[in-house]
């Protein structure tokens, strides 16, 4: 009876893993890279990660609690509120914070804050506070969370040298260093794509030409051109306008890296039969780059576009850290880390390097994310 069982077993787990199999046959290219990059555990919750902090930067004028312009005289350098639901009284459902009673450092006379447990400020979801516009059209004033007494503060993240909200301008910079670098990464995405594939498509003199330019803009130091090109801004530009010029800059020095591997790609598929095929039939020489070119390693520019994206983050958070690229009153992290180069305000004010962190976050998280796409760009490997 055992070996009859035994035998039953064996036979349905053959039959699974057969159905498996005719299953990976029939599936198509895009199932077969879903399949793999579904066993990268990293990549996958990498993938969430991203997707909550650009869940963030679209609704970022709803979740910030309070205004990210604000300034509290008062509150210069607050520390971090904590989030309680226990006090002398026992536990509580909603949760509250302490009030902040500002002095000064009899030794030092530097500026101190203490805890008064005798004021409880609770928190509520759905408040109405500050007005803002989301996405710069509706006019609202309806936040995820606040306090209902506007007297109290609620500072989760500490404030920085202004009394401002850091949480709130942590979210609303998480906007803008994000978008900087989907901006930046379409557009070299097309200069990539067209002049890497004309390189690659025609070869001979085009070829040379756009090699050596290649060339030249990768032998330049990045940081001094950066700082040249940043420098080269007028300084009486509106906020909007400094924004597009960094995103431009950066866009015009990291199009090569997408350019050779366009190129490298069009060197070995220009000589094709479907290539060929698409000439015969009267195809265009744009049609054929477009729509048989590039969808043929579609998977390998997505991967190679989603390990530049952090570079074009960085490169921005750079700039703005040393003053020439965004400024304020624009909110980004890197015009949040400026306030981390007082090193004495650092030691007695550690939650200004809260961005980052937040950045070393995502950058990790995209440079896992595009770990997982590569290995999923080519799903026959093992």
């Amino acid at each position: 009876m055992q070996k009859e069982t035994d035998q039953t077993a064996a036979q349905e787990t053959m039959y699974q893993g057969q159905l498996a199999e005719e299953k990976i046959y029939v599936a198509s290219q895009w199932q077969l890279m879903w399949w793999k990059f579904r066993r990268h555990k990293a990549a996958l919750v990498s993938g969430v990660v991203l997707i909550f902090f650009y869940l963030i930067a679209i609704f970022c004028e709803f979740l910030a609690p309070f205004d990210p312009h604000e300034i509290s005289e008062q509150y210069v350098f607050a520390p971090p509120q904590g989030i309680h639901f226990v006090d002398e009284q026992g536990f509580h459902l909603r949760p509250f914070v302490y009030g902040l009673t500002p002095g000064r450092d009899p030794e030092t006379f530097r500026k101190i804050f203490k805890v008064d447990k005798e004021r409880k400020y609770p928190i509520y979801f759905l408040v109405y506070g500050d007005p803002y516009k989301l996405w710069g059209v509706f006019q609202m004033d309806l936040h995820l969370l606040g306090l209902q007494d506007r007297s109290g503060t609620m500072y989760l993240l500490g404030a920085d040298r202004l009394g401002r909200d850091l949480l709130s301008r942590l979210l609303y910079g998480t906007r803008i260093s994000l978008s900087i670098g989907l901006v930046g990464i379409t557009i070299s995405f097309i200069l990539g794509i067209l002049i890497g594939g004309a390189s690659g498509y025609y070869g001979g003199l085009v070829d040379l030409i756009v090699q050596r330019v290649i060339e030249f803009i990768r032998s330049m130091p990045s940081i001094p051109l950066w700082l040249a090109l940043s420098a080269a801004l007028p300084k009486e530009w509106p906020a909007i306008r400094v924004y597009f010029g960094i995103t431009v800059i950066l866009s015009l020095i990291g199009w090569t890296g997408l350019a050779r591997v366009v190129r490298g790609r069009f060197l070995a598929l220009r000589e094709e039969d479907f290539v060929m095929a698409a000439r015969l039939a009267g195809a265009s020489e744009l049609r054929i780059i477009t729509r048989h070119l590039v969808p043929s390693f579609l998977s390998h520019i997505i991967a190679s576009l989603t390990l530049t994206i952090p570079g074009m983050i960085l490169s921005e958070t750079s700039l703005s850290f040393l003053g020439l690229g965004l400024r304020p009153p624009v909110i980004s992290w890197g015009v949040l880390l400026q306030d981390a180069q007082n090193i004495r305000a650092l030691a007695h004010s550690p939650w200004l390097l809260v961005p980052g962190a937040v950045i070393v976050v995502v950058i990790l998280s995209f440079n896992f994310l595009g770990d997982g796409l590569r290995d999923a760009a080519d799903p026959y490997s093992r």
